[in-house]
């Protein structure tokens, strides 16, 4: 047990050291990843009419301010559950043999890859804090103010678990490069039906009724939507719980998923490339 803890920790030490190298990168690559909204600002006021002489109230229980808001929000989510390259760097090691470095040490890959994303994280906030405070402050018109105590602690949780989502999503299809080889085609079919149905791109609250029955049944609406409806008090106490037990069946049945495709991939891995 202590062995595991400390190989852990040296883990999580080595990569948040590696990562401190681009603090300048963090910083700057996060504010400006802000600027899309300034295009949603004024897609919105124009869908809702603002500065006319009739502007829309609402739509599908949306304000104008809720819109933007719920926008900030879902980039918060987008950047706990966003994985950029791991899949393809799943795929990559299969496919040029370094895997074989995992196999023949005693280091489990999935939790070196989870913990490597975990010191990304941590790094990446420590560094990002500032821009997303003096965003945050600057639109703080468009948030009608903080919610209660137990919403705060669903939406810490949620943003967790879409940490924890977008981890598990990514490193299965990578996974699956044990079979193929090679999974841009569907990574790329990842990342539209991702983008579409998370609610990254408008809140799932817009789509028709018999889609959004179907987006319930799937884990994307955790890696963005969720989070942010927690936030914006769209879910009462109940639904919250329900939505974050949900949340935590696909969890566990992902990690009960690349459990066995790592297991039975290693069985029939052919040791490709160097």
């Amino acid at each position: 047990m202590m062995g595991s803890l400390r190989v852990t920790w040296v883990i999580l030490r080595t990569c948040i050291e590696e990562r401190l190298v681009y603090r300048a990168d963090f910083a700057i690559g996060t504010l400006f990843r802000f600027l899309p909204i300034i295009t949603q600002i004024f897609l919105w006021g124009a869908i809702f009419a603002v500065g006319t002489s009739e502007p829309r109230e609402e739509i599908m229980g949306f304000r104008y301010q809720d819109m933007v808001a719920y926008y900030l929000l879902a980039m918060v989510a987008r950047a706990f559950s966003s994985m950029p390259g791991l899949a393809s760097g799943v795929a990559l090691s299969v496919r040029d043999g370094s895997i074989k470095k995992y196999l023949t040490q005693p280091i489990d890959m999935l939790s070196y890859l989870f913990w490597h994303r975990v010191a990304h994280k941590i790094v990446y906030y420590v560094i990002a804090i500032g821009p997303f405070a003096l965003v945050f402050w600057l639109c703080r018109d468009y948030f009608s103010g903080w919610p209660d105590g137990l919403t705060l602690a669903g939406f810490g949780v949620s943003l967790a678990m879409a940490f924890l989502l977008g981890f598990l999503i990514e490193s299965l299809i990578g996974l699956i490069a044990f079979w193929f080889l090679e999974v841009h085609s569907l990574l790329f079919i990842y990342m539209m039906l991702n983008f579409f149905l998370s609610g990254h791109m408008i809140p799932l609250d817009l789509l028709p009724p018999y889609i959004l029955r179907i987006v319930g049944f799937l884990p994307f609406q955790y890696l963005a939507y969720t989070p942010s409806a927690i936030m914006l008090g769209r879910f009462t106490h109940s639904e919250l719980a329900h939505e974050l037990l949900i949340g935590l069946v696909w969890v566990i049945g992902l990690v009960m998923m690349n459990r066995i495709a790592f297991a039975r991939g290693v069985r029939r891995y052919g040791a490709f490339g160097g």
